[in-house]
């Protein structure tokens, strides 16, 4: 790391609070979809080879747990 480098890395670390930077708002999530520990409504999709499963069917026994993944590739 050069001098000159770490002098402009410093400086903009040290103004970065004079920027008015906003506290983040806060969000009341008690008021926004499923809580944990709530019971999941029955549904269907679409499985990767095209067959339709419900959550009857994925779930055994003892239940199951499902994770969705929602890619960011947008």
């Amino acid at each position: 790391m050069t001098p000159q480098f770490a002098r402009i890395a410093a400086a903009i670390v040290l103004t970065m609070p004079l920027l008015g930077a906003q506290a983040p708002a806060t969000v009341d999530t008690s008021k926004i979809g499923h809580q944990v520990g709530a019971v999941v409504p029955a549904f269907e999709g679409t499985d990767q080879f095209g067959k339709r499963q419900s959550l009857a069917s994925a779930s055994g026994p003892k239940g199951t747990m499902l994770v969705f993944f929602r890619s960011a590739d947008w």
